[in-house]
């Protein structure tokens, strides 16, 4: 078989990794709710301890430096690429040829850039003035899957990790060398920086509009090195070997990025805006450890009682992820629990935060149960 992705020796594709979904659903579980409940939590305990060490956690750095938050959309990317060497396995190994396969990642990418868009690129806004074109973290998977794919099918595992390595080295060199037009000196700065300058001359009026930007058209390079560090990953758990040896792979290499990601951070500052090669590894880092800990709990010493909760949300995350950019479950569960402020003080806004929380987990728990499954 010519993809490099599925060899020979490989193990069955048969087995769904629960962890994957379980870990993809944590990941959800803190976009479509878990971000609200912890808000509420710190203004029901009205504790310094938890204001000072816990609430900054859930709130992005506004330029350089990385929290738990920030881990979220890298997270996203790195599970996307995990599932590939999965996906890919799947439909080669029933016979689909390699120009159908790439009709499906086309179509993929497309939806996924449609959905971008309509989740906050202001498109059922109908106004072309508010319009953003690339503004969204499903445009970040559209583009690091596809260019991912590419790598993915056709080259061997020496030369993906080449290329990833290259485009990390190739985005550092980028911004570190090229000159910023009347930014002399600044590279890495919230306006003078070459990924800004890029979105600003194509983009135009269609950019982010974010302050601080983020940026998008030349981050592409390492929105791919992230879906990569993810698909290498699920190349380790397809593999025969043993379940510890994948584990402490895992752990092991984990540990490395985070170290090696905070060292490059020292030269080349970790700025999730941006999207930084620096941070591609830091956070990628935190993803294996993530995925070593969730793969050794559940698939490896089975409790995959643990892992229901989040595997409900993992299975529908796009529809989770697109429902809660669409509807304000706030509002539905309101009509539960928005009288309840005289009795529940200052828990109030924890109470909102988990019944809106709530209905959607419910409504993702029916679909589950009637094995409803909304794919791309």
């Amino acid at each position: 078989m010519d993809v490099p992705v599925v060899e020979p020796r490989a193990a069955s594709t048969q087995e769904r990794l629960m962890s994957l979904d379980a870990l993809r659903g944590f990941d959800m579980f803190w976009i479509i709710g878990g971000w609200g409940i912890v808000a509420g939590l710190g203004k029901a305990l009205e504790s310094p301890w938890f204001d000072r060490h816990v609430m900054p956690q859930i709130e992005h750095v506004r330029w350089e430096g990385f929290v738990a938050w920030d881990l979220i959309m890298p997270l996203f990317l790195f599970v996307v690429g995990a599932a590939m060497p999965f996906s890919f396995a799947k439909r080669l190994e029933r016979g689909e040829s390699k120009t159908r396969l790439y009709i499906h990642i086309f179509y993929r990418v497309a939806a996924l850039w449609m959905l971008g868009m309509i989740a906050q690129g202001r498109l059922l806004e109908y106004d072309l003035s508010k319009l953003q074109l690339y503004s969204n973290t499903l445009q970040a998977i559209a583009a690091g899957y596809l260019i991912a794919s590419l790598v993915l099918l056709n080259l061997r595992l020496p030369w993906q990790f080449a290329v990833t390595a290259g485009l990390l080295l190739l985005y550092w060199g980028l911004l570190a060398l090229v000159p910023v037009p009347g930014h002399d000196g600044e590279h890495f700065t919230e306006q003078g920086n070459l990924a800004i300058y890029i979105d600003r001359l194509i983009l135009g009026r269609f950019q982010d509009g974010t302050d601080p930007p983020y940026t998008w058209i030349l981050s592409s390079m390492t929105f791919a090195t992230t879906v990569m560090m993810g698909a290498f990953a699920g190349w380790l758990l397809r593999s025969k070997r043993s379940q510890v040896s994948k584990v402490l792979i895992l752990a092991g290499s984990g540990l490395a990025c985070v170290l090696v990601g905070w060292a490059w951070g020292q030269i080349f500052p970790i700025i999730k805006h941006i999207w930084t090669s620096s941070m591609v590894l830091y956070a990628g880092g935190w993803s294996l450890l993530l995925l070593a800990l969730f793969y050794l709990v559940i698939d490896v010493l089975r409790l995959r009682f643990l892992a229901f909760f989040f595997v409900v949300i993992g299975m529908n995350a796009i529809a989770a992820y697109m429902a809660t950019h669409v509807f304000d479950f706030r509002h539905l569960g309101d009509i539960f629990v928005g009288n309840t402020a005289r009795w529940t003080g200052a828990a109030h806004d924890l109470i909102r935060a988990i019944a809106a929380f709530a209905i959607l987990w419910l409504i993702l728990f029916y679909m589950y149960r009637k094995r409803t499954f909304v794919k791309i």
